[in-house]
């Protein structure tokens, strides 16, 4: 099924930025349930008000493996998962907090996603295949210095998701990597993006259109395109290749 519409899905990070797009894009496009995730369960009330029962709350931070276990207990319906939940610090690789930022994003943005990903691939396997969604980043094909544990966490969060890629094909999960460039959200401003920032509202438009031509590599917004245009060669012939082959 290349499209959205009767899907059921999950989304982290949902109450907010590119994650409430996301939610809002795949309800208009048809989508039949949404649980909608996030640490605080109460940022998620603004959705539940608008949509009713196409949504549902359910708890999750990334930092507590708890929660993802429990989320796909209750979630095990779902054909879709978008693990869009992360975070940013902002830290050059010579500052003094360098390194104990590098450990905070790790563990999210990288171990969140492998915690995420070993919940949901049975749920996704019962169900038929589906789709896992990773929101990566251009951070994670190039350091940016004055985020550089950011950037590097996102490229092991990139790196991870090849591989995820690869094992979960098995199963028929078509599994996406998405790199926005600055999107306008609250992580943008915070990363001193929000002049160039473009609408969050391109993100979940590019997904869709990679979920209908069964695409790896998502690449949403202006400065992303120019990023992936000039990846595209490596992208094809390295990354979605398969090199253990003769």
């Amino acid at each position: 099924m290349n499209s959205i519409k009767n899907r059921k899905v999950l989304i982290t990070g949902a109450n907010r930025g590119i994650g409430k797009a996301i939610v809002e894009k795949f309800l208009e496009e048809g989508a039949a349930k949404i649980y909608v995730a996030a640490r605080d369960l109460e940022s998620l009330n603004p959705l539940l008000a608008t949509y009713g029962d196409r949504v549902v709350s359910v708890h999750i931070d990334l930092n507590q493996p708890v929660t993802i276990i429990n989320a796909a207990k209750l979630a095990n319906d779902v054909d879709m998962v978008v693990n869009n939940a992360g975070m940013l610090k902002i830290e050059s690789p010579i500052s003094e907090d360098a390194i104990a930022a590098l450990q905070t994003e790790m563990e999210v943005n990288v171990y969140g996603l492998m915690r995420v990903a070993q919940a949901f691939a049975p749920v996704l396997k019962s169900n038929g295949g589906g789709v896992l969604v990773q929101m990566n980043s251009v951070a994670s094909v190039k350091n940016f210095a004055d985020f550089a544990t950011y950037s590097a966490s996102k490229a092991a969060a990139y790196s991870i998701t090849q591989g995820l890629r690869e094992k979960l094909s098995e199963q028929g999960t078509q599994v996406m990597s998405v790199h926005p460039g600055p999107i306008a959200t609250d992580m943008a401003n915070e990363a001193g993006f929000g002049e160039i920032a473009e609408p969050a509202s391109l993100v979940p438009e590019a997904i869709l259109a990679a979920l209908k031509n069964n695409e790896f590599h998502v690449f949403p917004d202006t400065i992303a395109k120019q990023v992936g245009g000039v990846y595209a060669d490596f992208a094809t012939n390295i990354v979605e290749a398969n090199l253990m082959e003769g």
